[in-house]
């Protein structure tokens, strides 16, 4: 069977229905099974839910389609790097096989739905959320991915992605951002946003980082059962690095999937390696995974793109871009400005008038399996957009030059040239143009945002999500014993003294050796076990490690506030 591929004409329908034919056809030669149902999943990737019957038991598959704009490849690649982490003992489903038609690898079906969809559009309207197993699953997850990145290198060799290793501190940095980076100028995908990005990560190598471990390569993602880990998922841009880059991803990926308290994720990975987390190094990653990450967002652009999620690809852009603009800020100490506000809309009559009739038109399309409510909701949402861009267009771009004008102190009156005019600055790889750049790059993406989100957006939207910070300080004004206590769902305990004394209950029990080498303890919580205990503060200050804000005496509870005695 010849598979349609072709985007001009294409008949989705028969797409979906050769796709259902061919899934069908192999269970039944290589699981003898006879299909009985099988769902389209909303990822922004064919994906199915298969399920068959073989001697009256009901089974189930998954079958992982390849992304748009990419070839079977790198679906294969996927494919040979899980079965080589089954093989080394690693946790992730089994792999059935290969198959054709469609193009797809299959794999075991974990029966679980705790785990969020990892977009942004999704998170939008239902904000991803952290239980209280979760999260003991998430700390149980450090530990299999200390074990991902002990594989030896050379159990991937035979995977020609993977057989040439980096070996010096710039290839082990670069190479994934590279390689990201060159397909986005040949396909004409590189703004000045990822130019300057680029530059600064080729700039700022950490040089002291010389050993290529496998990583994940987005890494975060595996599916639980209470407080188990079931199975490890999504390598399809695994690569061999840094571990660093790996721990970056969580920062990256938060908040489309909840993540946690991501300091207490750290501190549990330097608990099962024994070696600490080198956080400026960390930040330095989350610049990296941001920036691969936001260049594959401009290929769900791409018109011809079949199944391509174009809206939650310029979400994704908008969001990615300011928060790696943020991760540089916090490295180098740039003070950012997030209170931007929109201007009144500039209505226009015509353009508002048609992209209304498509808005109301798309929502009268019928659905079908091969066209599900999702896909039509994400088909809508695009002159949504395109409504909210022609209102604020021009503030966006008169803006965006005002900003380079007061950098360059030149007087440009069309975008394209005051782009030119950056363009050259950033090929100038003059540090001393960064905090600048920084600022413009950021201001472009958040105002970016403001138009996707409208007029008076939600301010829980996580479209607006400020980067995570990868080590604790003491917020512009911040009291010292302000404090936020956070439970797992988001219960929040305001009673200081019950929470201060659930954290000693448990330093109580703890050998003291073990409080020095896990001080992340927070002031109010320090001062209380001074006091138990009758102990010094010098007994357990060790060095001045008292900085940092994250309470992890308990593992479910978060603490969040500025420490009461100073370093």
């Amino acid at each position: 069977m010849t598979l349609q591929t072709s985007s001009e004409h294409f008949d989705q329908d028969a797409f979906e229905a050769q796709c259902l034919e061919g899934i069908a056809h192999w269970v039944l030669d290589n699981l003898g099974g006879k299909v009985v149902d099988a769902v389209r999943l909303e990822r922004w990737r064919p994906q199915w839910k298969v399920s068959y019957t073989v001697d009256d038991e009901t089974r189930a598959v998954l079958v992982r389609g390849d992304r748009p704009n990419a070839g079977e490849h790198d679906l294969r690649f996927e494919m040979d790097v899980m079965a080589t982490l089954e093989a080394n003992g690693i946790k992730v489903p089994h792999i059935y096989g290969w198959m054709d038609t469609p193009k797809a690898f299959v794999m075991e079906w974990i029966d679980t739905e705790d785990r969020a969809p990892g977009m942004l559009h999704t998170a939008i309207d239902n904000p991803s959320t952290m239980s209280d197993e979760r999260w003991q699953a998430m700390l149980g997850y450090m530990e299999h991915l200390a074990k991902v990145h002990a594989v030896p290198i050379s159990e991937f060799a035979h995977i020609k992605q993977l057989s040439n290793p980096p070996e010096s501190a710039a290839d082990i940095a670069l190479r994934a951002t590279e390689r990201m980076y060159m397909a986005g100028v040949y396909t004409n995908n590189i703004d000045t946003t990822f130019e300057f990005l680029q530059h600064w990560l080729r700039r700022n190598v950490p040089q002291h980082r010389s050993k290529a471990s496998f990583i994940a390569g987005d890494a975060g993602q595996f599916m639980s059962a209470g407080t188990e880990v079931l199975a490890l998922l999504d390598f399809e841009i695994a690569n061999i690095g840094d571990t660093h880059w790996d721990l970056a991803c969580f920062r990256g990926r938060h908040p489309y999937e909840n993540m946690g308290d991501i300091p207490a994720l750290y501190q549990r990975y330097a608990e099962v390696t024994g070696e600490a987390v080198d956080l400026p190094v960390v930040a330095y990653h989350t610049v990296a995974f941001l920036q691969l990450a936001g260049i594959a967002t401009k290929f769900f652009g791409d018109p011809k793109a079949i199944g391509g999620n174009w809206i939650e690809g310029l979400l994704e852009y908008a969001s990615i871009t300011r928060r790696a603009c943020e991760a540089i800020a916090e490295l180098q100490g740039i003070e950012l400005n997030h209170n931007l506000e929109l201007p009144q809309p500039s209505f226009k009559g015509l353009e508002e008038s048609a992209l209304k009739k498509l808005m109301v038109d798309i929502q009268r399309l019928p659905t079908s399996s091969a066209f599900q409510d999702w896909e039509r909701d994400l088909l809508h949402a695009i002159p949504e957009f395109l409504l909210n861009n022609t209102r604020y267009r021009d503030w966006f771009e008169q803006e965006t030059i005002n900003d380079i004008n007061r950098l360059t102190g030149e007087t440009f009156t069309d975008l394209n040239s005051a782009d030119e005019a950056i363009k050259t600055l950033i090929s100038a790889d003059d540090p001393a143009n960064d905090e600048g750049l920084v600022r413009i790059m950021h201001h472009r993406s958040l105002r970016l945002s403001m138009i996707i989100a409208g007029t008076n957006p939600n301010a829980e939207n996580p479209l607006f999500h400020i980067l995570d910070p990868s080590w604790a300080s003491r917020l512009p004004g911040q009291h010292p014993g302000d404090f936020l206590v956070t439970i797992g769902d988001g219960r929040r305990l305001q009673d200081e003294l019950f929470f201060s004394q659930l954290i000693i209950s448990h330093l109580l029990t703890a050998d003291p050796v073990w409080i020095q080498a896990a001080l992340h303890i927070c002031g109010q919580c320090l001062l209380l076990y001074v006091y138990l205990t009758g102990s010094v503060v010098s007994d357990i200050a060790l060095h001045g490690r008292l900085n940092f804000i994250w309470c992890t005496g308990c593992l479910i509870t978060r603490c969040k506030r500025g420490p009461i005695l100073a370093h």
